[in-house]
């Protein structure tokens, strides 16, 4: 076989590769990702689905406990509000009033959260309000 149809069949072969893993990756990106839901959005929840909750932490509702902190989480508006039992690293700029996002499933009442996927977001200084301010 010459070197030049070797380097061809090489070619095809990493090019066929490369694309597999490419179409592999787009594929288990988009089976893995869930969409944020409010507090409002799990007033219907079922018992132990998983969901990605996004709100705000609820002023006064922050208690830590042996085991990790609870909290009530509420919609933007403030219209619903649902407690989380959390445990697992708490970051640093979790506070009342920030919004955080968390992965928990429903168990009884409360919502219990993934170990190590609460994340706080970073308050925008580009809001209405902070537009208003300037």
């Amino acid at each position: 076989m010459s070197p030049a149809r070797k380097r061809k069949i090489r070619l095809v072969v990493a090019l066929s590769a490369a694309v597999l893993l490419a179409g592999a990756l787009v594929y288990t990106s988009l089976l893995s990702s869930n969409e944020a839901v409010t507090p409002s959005d799990l007033l219907t929840a079922k018992a132990g689905a998983s969901y990605q909750l996004t709100g705000k932490v609820v002023d006064g509702s922050v208690r830590n406990t042996s085991s990790g902190v609870d909290f009530r989480v509420r919609d933007r508006a403030g219209t619903a509000a649902v407690p989380v039992s959390y445990s697992g690293a708490v970051p640093d700029p979790f506070r009342e009033g920030r919004e955080v996002i968390v992965t928990v499933r429903k168990e009884g009442a409360t919502f219990v959260g993934e170990r190590d996927s609460l994340v706080t977001k970073c308050p925008s200084k580009f809001t209405e309000d902070a537009t208003q301010r300037s």
